[in-house]
């Protein structure tokens, strides 16, 4: 199929295309969908996960950015699962841009993300759609063990704290490049996750989130230091800290995402003045 199309994956869209049936199995059973739900799915390539997800969820909204792959997917799904084409609605766009879905408000996500933008496109889902309550992800193994990291780890960050404000989440698995073509260099992992809902807070996430990338924007400070940009001054930020609970010279990696929301809630009156000036959010950290 990827030589009738003149497919050439891309590292610059982070394409790799699952071709194993059992991976796909394992995936399809470990997200607990049925069929009751409405999966998203982000970058379905060339559709062996779309056509294991259609075998048992209700139906399937599926996100893709090349024309060639959005174009022949309706198709595929007809030929290798006849009955089953009108469970599919087909978005030819790029993930983050897309802010509406035709059809049944989505109820869970499962998919393999595009490895470049895996984190960034996985919150963007969750913030834009709350219909979302579960998800099962497959992302390079070294992003997988970010998103779940906990507090005091040295890989725990903006990644972590923010899938944190979404969902409870785990590693749920590790797939071999084996499955994969082209075959990547790295392990991919698993992520499940459960939504629930975020910390009550008189803060804006737009707030909460200016905090955390701060926090994290230069590690090794202390957050007195590393959120002066937010309050204004060394002093604003340590008399904010200690108005939130939080000693001033810890750092970032060792606070929960409550603390986080303790700190922004002690931001002065407005937030998006803050929030712009901070810059873009990052999505790694």
């Amino acid at each position: 199929m990827a030589a009738e199309l003149e497919l050439r994956p891309t590292k610059q869209r982070g394409q790799n295309f699952v071709h194993d049936p059992n991976t796909v199995r394992r995936i399809v059973a470990a997200s607990g969908v049925g069929p009751h739900d409405t999966v998203l799915e982000i970058g379905p390539g060339l559709g062996s996960l779309t056509l294991g997800l259609l075998e048992v969820a209700g139906s399937v909204t599926a996100i893709e950015i090349e024309s060639s792959l959005a174009e022949r997917l309706p198709r595929t799904v007809a030929e290798r699962l006849p009955g089953r084409q009108d469970a599919l609605r087909v978005i030819e766009a790029d993930a983050l841009g897309v802010r509406t879905l035709p059809g049944p408000a989505p109820t869970a996500v499962v998919a393999n993300l595009p490895y470049n933008v895996s984190v960034p496109v996985l919150l963007h889902v969750l913030a834009t759609f709350p219909s979302v309550r579960c998800g099962l992800v497959m992302v390079q193994a070294e992003v997988a063990d970010r998103l779940v990291a906990t507090p005091g780890s040295k890989i725990y960050g903006v990644p972590s704290v923010k899938l944190a404000w979404y969902c409870s989440s785990r590693r749920a698995g590790s797939v071999p490049p084996s499955v994969f073509w082209p075959v990547p260099n790295v392990d991919s992992g698993l992520v499940s996750m459960v939504r629930h809902d975020p910390p009550a807070t008189t803060a804006s996430r737009a707030q909460v989130f200016a905090v955390i990338d701060a926090a994290f924007a230069q590690r090794r400070k202390m957050l007195r230091a590393a959120l002066n940009s937010v309050f204004g001054g060394a002093a604003e930020a340590q008399a904010a800290l200690v108005a939130a609970g939080v000693d001033p010279q810890a750092r970032g990696e060792v606070l929960q995402v409550e603390e986080f929301v303790r700190i922004a809630e002690q931001l002065p009156g407005g937030g998006p003045e803050i929030v712009a000036s901070l810059g873009r959010p990052s999505g790694m950290g």
